[in-house]
């Protein structure tokens, strides 16, 4: 299991500071730039964490029509990311079109589709996709396995059932992270590093309880310990 923090800070500058706090382990961690970052900050601040040596995911959570997704992955791939997603209910055209259009790269990303975002509850979940957030989860999954997706992006809850109908070696990549019992605040399904763990979750996404810490690398350190714990005592 990785850890992959969020850099959602409210400016560049902040993020970048973290960045370089917590280079001297770029080894043992991801950086998310998602929406808020990318739109402000731009390429040149993905090019600035690749240059501490960070492996970069690109949470831009494309959802267009099938052929733009597949120019707009290229773009995305040219920036030199490490990994990306897109929106798994773009449907199973859009994943082959994304996936074949990659496949004329020398090198590629990894990518991986969201199934549903952790914001949701069955509720506001049902009231638009008319089924129970575990049914359309693990369609989702399916689809993207059987499409050529590297993973996908979904709660800890529906980490296993995932693994289950498709391979150990799908990703899944699961955010609403909270190691120590912190507030959900916008997350609605959240869950704490040894449940992820137990999951079976190839990566955990902790954004706030690490970037609004007094101390994010103390932080950082003590998360990484509680991972390098739990792969001991199996």
């Amino acid at each position: 299991m990785k850890l992959c923090i969020a850099l959602d800070n409210p400016s560049k500058e902040q993020n970048l500071q973290l960045a370089k706090d917590l280079s001297h382990i770029n080894d043992e961690i991801w950086l998310k730039v998602g929406f808020r970052s990318y739109i402000r900050d731009g390429n040149a601040f993905v090019e600035e964490l690749k240059k501490l040596g960070f492996k970069v995911f690109l949470d831009l959570k494309l959802y267009d029509i099938p052929n733009t997704m597949a120019t707009a992955a290229v773009e995305i791939a040219n920036l030199g990311v490490d990994m990306f997603n897109i929106h798994a209910s773009a449907s199973r055209v859009a994943m082959y079109e994304v996936m074949n259009k990659l496949a004329n790269l020398q090198t590629r990303p990894l990518v991986l589709a969201v199934t549903v975002l952790t914001s949701f509850d069955e509720a506001n979940f049902e009231e638009i996709y008319e089924a129970p957030i575990a049914q359309k989860a693990e369609q989702f999954a399916k689809m993207s396995y059987e499409n050529g997706l590297d993973g996908v992006v979904c709660s800890a809850f529906e980490s296993l059932d995932i693994k289950e109908i498709t391979s150990d070696n799908f990703i899944t990549l699961t955010p609403g992270i909270r190691p120590f019992n912190e507030s959900s605040s916008d997350q609605k399904r959240v869950a704490d590093i040894e449940f992820a763990y137990k999951a079976k979750s190839d990566f955990i996404v902790i954004g706030r309880p690490i970037y609004q810490s007094p101390n994010p690398l103390e932080t950082t350190q003590k998360i990484l310990t509680q991972i390098k714990q739990l792969k001991g005592a199996e």
